[in-house]
């Protein structure tokens, strides 16, 4: 369980990157913003590291949460997908700066800590869409000429390029109801 402190660091963070980009994010700079000393960043955070892999991990928590509902969701599978879609939507439109960190995964490539914590994230994510998609290859919803994991990349692929492009446009546009146009359109492509 996180602290407040441990939490307003985060937004905090999360803030520096959306602006700065990663190199935007340091100690000194966190600490200005806040308000606090550097000393006191690190008592509750040992390094740079340790923060962004909190954001991982906070972002983890919720997507996990979002995937394993829509696991145990009696809708077809078509649905799962656009209720994920949906969520995932709006919890960007809701927090941008999450953007600057989850969807920049060039930005961990020389920490190796960093690239295994997101490479989890991606695999897990990936491969509980891919099995959504198989059940409803399974029971006639989604077309079967296509692998499902094949079709779970796709659909994770036309996910992160939408919101990229959405960050990109300094978000002139609404994502979630840009979004629902979107869902539709994916739905068209795999339907069987």
């Amino acid at each position: 369980m996180q602290t407040e402190r441990q939490k307003e660091i985060i937004e905090v963070a999360l803030e520096l990157i959306s602006e700065k980009g990663i190199q935007g994010l340091t100690i000194k700079n966190l600490s200005k913003r806040i308000g606090i000393t550097e000393p006191a960043i690190y008592r509750h955070y040992d390094s740079k590291t340790d923060i962004l892999i909190a954001i991982l991990d906070h972002f983890n928590n919720n997507t996990e949460h979002i995937f394993k509902r829509e696991m145990q969701n009696v809708d077809k599978s078509l649905d799962k997908i656009a209720h994920l879609f949906t969520k995932h939507f709006a919890h960007f439109s809701a927090k941008p700066s999450l953007l600057a960190v989850i969807f920049s995964e060039e930005i961990f490539r020389n920490d190796p800590v960093l690239i295994d914590k997101i490479s989890k994230v991606i695999d897990k994510n990936h491969q509980i869409l891919a099995e959504i998609v198989s059940v409803g290859q399974k029971n006639g919803e989604i077309r079967l000429d296509i692998e499902a994991d094949h079709l779970s990349t796709i659909i994770t692929g036309t996910l992160r390029l939408f919101v990229k492009r959405w960050q990109f446009s300094g978000h002139t546009y609404n994502l979630p109801e840009e979004g629902k146009k979107l869902i539709e359109s994916i739905k068209h492509l795999i339907i069987k």
